[in-house]
């Protein structure tokens, strides 16, 4: 039998780019997408966008110039599957449409929108889910309440984000923490034994596509609210596909774990850039105005002030007492 322990990919590890027709809109992206008007804005479509040859402009070490503020279009991280229909126990206005006039899975692939989980790792899926709205015990609190980090994939779907770039790599920062892409498939990989939130990645250009590899995932982070999950075995290989005119990508991500999944799968999220065209709203375009000499317009980008182990979620109610680690090690 598994052990149920927090996170539920715990219990797994004792044990051991198909679209989808009908949900991925070949179309271009919404009129009237950008800028926004302040305050969470969602689509209703996945753009297409193919790999192919960049033509924009570059970076002295010859990266295609991503850099600057983005965020995904189709909605936060409380559902994966469904993703504008709300977290378990709570359903959004949207949930009582018909499943086609709200966005699609993030799962392109299978193409019935769900994770091929094997039967085990589904189980612990829905016991997690099932106890989510009112979590009696500390494994039913998703960890990025506990302020630890938001991980891969789920960072891409928590508020806006920025993309700095330097020679050599790529710097993330997310709301939740931050990540490094080493742009040489090359370097030393970290031993197996090392486990991290968001991976260890190295990655490298090709053309509009940005690919990276990610490992030593610490299998901890959830995908949402709803428990989805990859375990520490798995790999995730990543493709960034930037449009013609720099202002959207798709991250289309392969998941291979044969101890959670009974095939890998692939997840799709849709993003697009934010400027100073765009109103700061506190979401997408999560910044703060930067007060530079002469007048000149700069914003940046802060992570919010939570670290992982600060207390427990509700301040006790789940009974981890304040002076505790929250997360198992």
């Amino acid at each position: 039998m598994i052990a149920r322990r927090f996170p539920i990919a715990a219990a797994l590890l004792l044990a051991g780019a198909a679209w989808s027709s009908a949900g991925f809109a070949q179309q271009a992206p919404e009129q009237g997408a950008r800028p926004t008007a302040a305050g969470i804005r969602w689509s209703k479509q996945v753009p297409e966008i193919r790999s192919g040859t960049w033509n924009g402009p570059r970076l002295a070490d010859g990266q295609p110039d991503i850099s600057g503020f983005w965020s995904n279009t189709i909605s936060n991280h409380s559902n994966f599957t469904d993703p504008q229909a709300g977290p378990p126990g709570e359903p959004s206005g949207a949930a009582s449409l018909p499943r086609d006039q709200r966005a699609p899975s993030r799962v392109s692939d299978p193409a019935d929108g769900q994770i091929p989980y094997r039967p085990e790792a589904r189980a612990l899926q829905e016991d997690f889910a099932r106890n989510f709205p009112n979590p009696t015990e500390p494994q039913y609190v998703e960890p990025l309440a506990r302020c630890a980090p938001a991980g891969v994939p789920k960072s891409f779907m928590w508020h806006g984000f920025e993309i700095r770039q330097y020679p050599g790599y790529l710097l993330l920062l997310f709301d939740s923490g931050s990540r490094i892409v080493r742009l040489d498939d090359d370097s030393p990989r970290l031993s197996d034994s090392v486990k991290l939130w968001n991976g260890d990645s190295r990655g490298h250009w090709e053309g509009n596509t940005l690919v990276v590899s990610v490992r030593n995932n610490n299998g901890k982070a959830l995908f949402g609210r709803f428990g989805d999950f990859m375990s520490a075995n798995a790999t995730v290989e990543e493709r960034y596909i930037f449009d013609a005119d720099g202002t959207r990508f798709n991250y289309v991500a392969t998941f291979t774990d044969p101890t959670v999944y009974t095939r890998p799968w692939t997840a799709t999220i849709p993003v697009r850039r934010y400027t100073d065209a765009d109103e700061v709203d506190g979401w997408h375009f999560d910044v703060t105005p930067a007060n530079l000499p002469g007048g000149q317009r700069h914003y940046e980008h802060h992570e919010r002030i939570c670290v992982e182990n600060n207390g427990p979620f509700g301040g006790g109610a789940v009974g981890v007492p304040l002076d505790h680690p929250v997360i198992a090690r």
